[in-house]
């Protein structure tokens, strides 16, 4: 009989312990009851507990996770014990959830990394990016439909074997160490705890912006000789490739002195004149017809006419000319090749097939990315500079092609120039404006991650104020959405627009109705360099909304290098070029690299920023993204339209007004 109460006694604790174990596993979600009142609006303002996630708490609050992140734009890439979700009162479901919501198991950190889906997040993507089959991360979370994942649900990752393993793991320039996340761990305590700043921090882990728990930040093993008992680990034993270190030599004070000259240089110019098309001296007139009939007739073209297609770069072609007579005044012997390069392949090819450009010191073009691609991949096996002399639409082509140039600068460094920017701002109330209603451009994505890293260098998360909109460049503004985006705008506080399209019509669109707005709100406009092309918009509104633009160029008229171009131009040409012709970025890019190359010789092609002479509308600032890529131009104008309808130069570090 003993031994009977004995066993009943045990099998009631053995239950009391698995009914703790089962509540322990579970974390309940309760409302909070704290309301505020933000621009009008009501909130609950939630702070979250060790294991709520977005979607239990969306769930709680009986909202969507889409809902939740609208308001939240941070939780998009997870959230973490302690930070604060505000709620709007209105969204909140009268009743409360009947059931508890069960969101995590007991976590085995020795086995898993404990992974928060973001957007765009697949169990296929998450075993491409830690190296463990699909099948293993199913086996791992157990009950879970792989086909209804929500933003915010967390997965179960099996940990590889190495990663079990403690080790040192050095780079022989920079030794490197890696450090393993650990629970409630941020970016800002992992970079307190070895002695760096943030921002280090994230420029050693520039992929990773919000640590979870397993994840590996990169150190400068510098650092570690100062710091004992800190877990290091081998990022992966197969694939770890040593960085090369890229040297930079600092640019000396003041503009680099051009004069007395030696040598002889040979510079193709590899640009679509369309000589064809201009040899052809008569067009075919059918705008006439008879009964319905189109009429065809041949007519001769005025002596002055020259095919549209070709005059940008008749011009730039004419730029080069003038930089070329001056270096050549100064001592330097050019000789120049030109070539009708156009979008077709066949051309280049042959050129290449020919051998005509193994000889030279410069290449300037092609201006197609696909002809540019062909000809930079030729030249690095021959060391031969070559520029990409116009805008790209990314910069890609720079990848592994350690010689090529890019002398106007990408959207994603006008994107980061203008996210810099925008954080000396960081109290205003923000609307990000886009045309992306897929929520397919990455441009967009990256524009606004951008945006949030140079904000959370300011404020807590919690108080950014950051509001998204989305227009259709296929349609006009109506009432309904000119109230939607006045509704986005605060009267208590300043307001920062960000138009973030090349679109002109979403552009002139945004320009007018924030124009119209501007009379009730205090409203700073910030746009992409397209802005200052536009011939559509109206120049009185960007006056008047003191829009703000990086541009890649900027003409001072009363320098006496502009004021002497314009002098030989107009001598040799008969005109003067407009503020946008590419006569300037001609001049600039034949003079920069042809002087450069005369100065310094072959060193300068791995070191531009040795030379830094004074030219008419540029400032190049090239630098590479890795060793063994090619250089893009980094230095950006911010051009200020003021309210008392002057174009002005906005000043580094100026106080903010």
């Amino acid at each position: 009989m003993r031994i009977i109460n004995w066993i009943k006694a045990l099998l009631i604790l053995m239950s009391i312990l698995i009914c703790n174990n089962t509540v322990n596993s579970q974390v309940v979600v309760e409302r909070s009851k704290d309301k505020v009142i933000i621009s009008g609006t009501a909130y609950f303002i939630h702070q979250v507990k060790k294991g709520e996630t977005a979607y239990s708490i969306a769930k709680a609050y009986g909202i969507t996770v889409e809902d939740l992140t609208r308001e939240n734009p941070p939780a998009v890439y997870g959230i973490n014990e302690g930070q604060t979700l505000r709620i709007p009162v209105r969204m909140v479901t009268g009743s409360k959830p009947a059931e508890s919501v069960a969101v995590k198991r007991e976590h085995d950190e020795t086995k898993f990394i404990y992974h928060s889906l973001i957007p765009g997040e697949t169990v296929y993507s998450l075993s491409k990016s830690y190296g463990v089959s699909e099948y293993e991360i199913v086996q791992s979370n157990p009950g879970m439909d792989i086909n209804k994942l929500s933003v915010g649900t967390e997965i179960a990752v099996p940990k590889r074997e190495f990663m079990n393993n403690q080790q040192k793991f050095d780079d022989q320039e920079n030794k490197y160490v890696y450090h393993k996340v650990l629970m409630g761990e941020t970016l800002s305590s992992i970079a307190k705890l070895y002695g760096l700043t943030v921002r280090q921090l994230r420029k050693e882990n520039r992929d990773l912006r919000f640590p979870q728990v397993g994840d590996f930040v990169r150190i400068p093993g510098a650092k570690m000789a100062e710091i004992q008992g800190i877990e290091q680990v081998k990022t992966d034993t197969i694939s770890a490739i040593k960085e090369e270190p890229i040297i930079k030599i600092e640019r000396t004070a003041g503009y680099s002195p051009v004069k007395d000259l030696k040598g002889s240089l040979d510079v193709a110019v590899l640009l679509p004149f369309y000589l064809s098309e201009n040899a052809s001296r008569t067009e075919v007139d059918s705008s006439n017809g008879v009964k319905g009939k189109k009429s065809y007739k041949v007519n001769k073209v005025s002596d002055d006419w020259i095919y549209p297609g070709s005059m940008d770069f008749l011009e730039m072609y004419e730029g080069i000319l003038l930089a070329s007579d001056t270096l050549r005044s100064l001592g330097l012997n050019i000789n120049l090749h030109t070539y009708d390069i156009k979008s077709d392949t066949i051309e280049i090819t042959q050129l290449i097939g020919s051998g005509k450009l193994s000889k030279m010191d410069l290449i300037i073009g092609p201006v197609y990315s696909h002809n540019l691609s062909i000809v930079s991949s030729y030249a690095k096996n021959l060391s031969i500079p070559v520029v990409s002399p116009v805008p790209l639409i990314n910069n890609t082509a720079l990848i592994e092609n350690p010689t090529l140039f890019m002398a106007s600068s990408s959207l994603e460094i006008v994107q980061k120039e203008l996210a810099k920017k925008i954080s000396e701002y960081y109290d205003n109330n923000i609307v990000f404006i886009h045309a992306d209603s897929m929520g397919v451009d990455e441009d967009v994505k990256r524009f606004k991650n951008l945006i949030f890293t140079e904000l959370s260098y300011k404020i807590p998360y919690e108080e950014i104020k950051f509001k998204e909109f989305l227009v259709d460049s296929r349609s006009m503004f109506n009432n309904d959405s000119i109230n939607r985006l006045s509704q986005a705008l605060s009267e208590q506080s300043k307001n920062i627009v960000i138009i973030a399209s090349e679109e002109a019509p979403v552009i002139s669109e945004v320009i007018d109705v924030v124009s119209g707005l501007s009379r009730r709100f205090n409203v700073k406009l910030f746009g992409y360099p397209v802005i200052r092309d536009l011939e559509r918009l109206d120049q009185k509104e960007l006056f008047d909304m003191d829009i703000m633009v990086y541009s890649p160029y900027w003409i001072d008229y009363s320098k006496t290098n502009v004021r002497q171009f314009n002098l030989n131009f107009r001598q040799k040409f008969h005109t003067e070029p407009l503020e946008k012709s590419y006569a300037w970025q001609g001049y600039d890019i034949a003079f920069y690299f042809l002087s450069g190359l005369a100065m310094h010789g072959k060193s300068f092609i791995d070191h531009p920023e040795i030379h830094y002479p004074d030219l008419l509308q540029s400032e190049y600032d090239f630098k590479r993204k890795a060793f063994g890529d090619g250089f893009e131009n980094q230095k950006l104008f911010m051009v200020r339209y003021t309210k008392d309808y002057q174009v002005i130069l906005e000043e580094e570090n100026k106080p903010l007004q």
